[in-house]
């Protein structure tokens, strides 16, 4: 999981702030520390591209092959990998391209990221960068489903994703607005079977119609969720780092979210349970 920003140092302080984030930047050599901040396929998020980002020109993890994005080559500082209490959480990197959108982006852990490349194919998806390596950490690729919701793979090598996870200041939950519910069942239901129905399934992401919570005309995205304690306590938090309300506390079935924007515009959701 990763946020894709203009501004690498504005998004560690206003992270690192709400969330008690420390940082550790990564370099050409492939390594990175903490510093002070300021198995089928398993349907589970995860953040590869928090990662150290190595030369590696083929596609990439999470965006379309252009420079900037998980798994192509990334100069020394346009890459921060988040941590909490020692353990990575996401990671942040700078946009080389302001045509890129500034955004958070999903990873779905699998085994074989070629196989389920297919799968998306098959079952009427695209393929938009195809499985890659990234380094030694894994491989990566960019997806898309029927409706253009957009999605990452990851198949773990040295780096297994999320150190933690559905505790404040973490990742909760990945929703799916979409248009056609049925559908995307039918969809992610192939892709991930055993993780999302499965006699012990036990999911963090789900779907629901754009329009329950967004305008209409909105499209298909991912949303990703962090736990916070007190969720009207975290959006004054927001709100004096320069962030945005976008849609204000409502009940879900996992759930108290409200959706919120950074101060460059990446959006997200903060979750009490």
């Amino acid at each position: 999981m990763e946020a894709q920003l203009s501004d690498v140092e504005a998004g560690r302080r206003f992270y690192g702030e709400l969330f008690g984030w420390t940082f550790g930047q990564t370099g050409e050599d492939g390594e990175d520390g903490e510093s002070d901040a300021g198995s089928g396929d398993s349907g589970d998020a995860w953040d590869p591209a928090s990662g150290p980002q190595r030369p590696k020109e083929p596609g990439k993890a999470a965006r379309p092959g252009r420079a900037g994005r998980p798994g192509e080559p990334q100069q020394p500082g346009t890459s921060l990998r988040a941590y909490l209490e020692g353990e990575p959480v996401a990671a942040l990197v700078r946009k080389t391209d302001g045509r890129m959108p500034t955004v958070w982006s999903v990873y779905f852990h699998t085994p074989d990221a070629r196989a389920l490349a297919e799968r998306i194919r098959a079952g009427g998806g695209q393929v938009v960068t195809p499985p890659h390596p990234v380094g030694e950490l894994g491989t990566a690729a960019l997806a898309a489903d029927p409706e253009g919701a957009v999605f990452a793979l990851w198949e773990p090598g040295g780096h297994r994703g999320f150190g933690r996870r559905h505790e404040p200041g973490t990742f909760a939950w990945a929703e799916l607005y979409t248009r056609d519910t049925e559908a995307a069942n039918a969809f992610y239901g192939d892709l991930f079977h055993d993780a999302l129905f499965g006699p012990d399934a036990d999911p963090d992401f789900g779907r629901a119609p754009v329009s329950d919570v967004f305008p209409a005309e909105m499209p298909p995205h991912f949303l990703v969720h962090f736990l916070v304690r007190d969720v009207e306590a975290a959006l004054g938090t927001v709100a004096r780092l320069g962030g945005r309300v976008r849609v204000p506390p409502f009940e879900t079935s996992y759930g108290r979210a409200a959706v919120v924007s950074d101060g460059q515009g990446a959006s997200f959701a903060l979750l009490q349970r």
